[in-house]
């Protein structure tokens, strides 16, 4: 009998790719700096701040470390102030990151070990309903970011956060001034586009190993 993507065990297992494509995408867009190297010259950050291109990518690469789940020091920009409402909102930021970080090594093992087990029964169903659930997130995230951006960017901070700290003032925490609404959307595609192409690879993949199976 045919194996279905939608039987408990291969949507289990579909559902932990979906997680470790989505974490996976936002943990290379993280670590990504090109993206906003090529935001401070695309998006006149220099002209917008008044800082310099290279003081910018200074203080940039202070937050980017500042994020990592190996990095366990608290976070100092090498010329920016920050106030103490500021300094909460990115601990709160991180807190987000590093679980996602974990979630991602975690969804991989899982997935590893699930997968191993599935591919000795030449049961490779779980691909395709991966490649299905992974692109319902794309496709509804990317309308609601089509529609209005703006309103999608507040509610998710509303979603995320329980206070307002996210609201900067440039007067007590002018990094805001470097961190441009435009660059976080060029982050959310790059999410999506992550996701887009981790459903692609397993519905290929699943195509590939489905003939294959059937051959042997």
């Amino acid at each position: 009998m045919k194996n279905k993507w939608y039987s408990p065990d291969s949507l289990i297992l579909a559902v932990i790719y979906m997680l470790f494509i989505i974490s996976f995408s936002v943990v290379i867009t993280l670590n990504f700096r090109p993206l906003y190297y090529f935001d401070i010259g695309h998006l006149d950050i220099p002209a917008e701040s008044g800082y310099p291109a290279d003081e910018i990518r200074e203080n940039y690469d202070a937050l980017i470390d500042y994020n990592s789940m190996f990095n366990h020091s608290e976070l100092k920009f090498p010329t920016l102030a920050m106030s103490d409402t500021g300094r909460i909102h990115f601990v709160e930021v991180k807190n987000i990151f590093v679980a996602v970080q974990y979630l991602c090594i975690a969804a991989f093992l899982a997935a590893l070990v699930w997968t191993v087990i599935k591919a000795k029964k030449k049961d490779f169903s779980f691909l395709f309903g991966a490649s299905l659930l992974s692109i319902v997130v794309p496709a509804v995230l990317g309308a609601l970011i089509a529609l209005n951006w703006d309103n999608f960017f507040v509610t998710f901070h509303h979603i995320f956060f329980n206070n307002d700290y996210w609201i900067f003032d440039a007067a007590t925490d002018p990094v805001i001034t470097i961190l441009p609404d435009t660059f976080f959307m060029h982050c959310a595609l790059m999410i999506l586009g992550g996701v887009v192409l981790g459903s692609i690879l397993c519905f290929t993949a699943g195509k590939i190993l489905a003939k294959r199976s059937r051959r042997a």
